[in-house]
């Protein structure tokens, strides 16, 4: 495992480098890579191609249609699988609330599997607009919870009116941030990794995501995710690009990966679900690991911008695109 004893103006990279087939591409050397920060060639002080330690914090969203959910709760069985006895792992759930169900034990433990049994939900389903004139409507005068006589409901003799629902709630943000803190305080060496399961929903948090990614970029933090529900249907992660103002994100997590240096997989079915938790997790592990001198003063705190290329004809380079030196803290 690689170990790195940190400075102050030290900055450590994780690069994945595929095919366009996405296949990982490996057998690179450091004479491969060229590293610039704000535009300025940076020199590669170490190259590492060990694998490293994790430290992983699961955010399960159980806003998901029950259907969906179903197959989620089915398939967290296999987690512990892409785990190794190096890793160590948290969970947490959201809602309209984060709950955190264990903080960071070890990736084999006996506590992990227990946990994540734990955290399985029912999910959640639309709810119907009802007329208050329908017969299935709920009564405005009631006895012991039943409609004395149907002619008392309001707006029966009107023609009723329609009951207003409540906004859905997926504070994902929320969720992201409460584990992201979790993180912050692991040790430098390990990979800080946020492992979303969810279809990417965004609406009522407390944090925007702007705020969220500032502190995941401050503390070297990057996101993966299994994309699950509609969210998962083909082309549809390009149509969440377009986001109309004051309506729900129907799927944010292109954001947080791409901005962290992370990735993401668009699953349906339980058994597709179950490969995509392997696959990420070793990714996240097997990454090629650049560190350098920034050039910039370590008493500025502006964000700087990363760039990292690969002198390999045909292949995609996925790297954090930039990070800010000094911590912030959004309470």
């Amino acid at each position: 495992m690689a170990n790195f004893v940190m400075q102050v103006n030290e900055v450590v990279v994780p690069v994945t480098v595929k095919d366009t087939k996405g296949n990982a591409v490996s057998g690179l050397t450091w004479r491969d890579f060229t590293v610039y920060e704000n535009a300025t060639k940076e020199t590669i002080r170490v190259f590492s191609v060990d694998p490293a330690a994790l430290s992983l914090a699961f955010v399960i969203d159980q806003t998901l249609p029950s259907n969906i959910m179903d197959e989620v709760n089915q398939s967290m069985g296999a987690i512990q699988g892409a785990l190794t006895p190096y890793d160590e792992a948290a969970v947490f759930s959201y809602t309209h609330f984060t709950k955190e169900w264990t903080g960071f034990t070890g990736g084999q433990s006996s506590r992990l599997p227990a946990v994540l049994s734990l955290a399985q939900s029912a999910g959640t389903d639309p709810t119907v607009p009802i007329n208050e004139g329908d017969p299935f409507a709920v009564c405005s005068i009631s006895i012991n919870g039943n409609c004395p006589d149907p002619n008392l409901n309001q707006g029966h003799s009107t023609g009723g009116q329609f009951t207003p629902l409540p906004k859905e709630v997926h504070a994902l943000n929320d969720a992201i941030l409460a584990a992201a803190k979790e993180l912050a305080s692991r040790p430098k060496e390990r990979r800080r990794v946020i492992y979303v399961i969810s279809d990417g929903k965004e609406y009522g948090s407390k944090a925007t995501w702007k705020e969220v990614v500032h502190y995941l970029q401050t503390n070297n933090i990057a996101v993966y995710a299994t994309v699950v529900g509609d969210s998962a249907r083909f082309g549809q992660e390009w149509l969440d690009r377009f986001h109309l103002p004051f309506e729900m994100y129907d799927n944010i997590l292109y954001k947080y990966t791409s901005l962290t240096g992370g990735d993401m997989f668009f699953e349906r079915g339980t058994s597709s679900m179950e490969k995509s938790y392997e696959k990420l997790a070793a990714e996240a592990r097997n990454q090629y690991t650049l560190l350098y001198l920034s050039h910039e003063s370590i008493y500025d705190g502006k964000y700087r911008s990363i760039d990292v290329r690969v002198d390999r004809p045909n292949v995609i380079v996925t790297a954090k695109p930039g990070y800010y030196p000094s911590a912030q803290v959004y309470k």
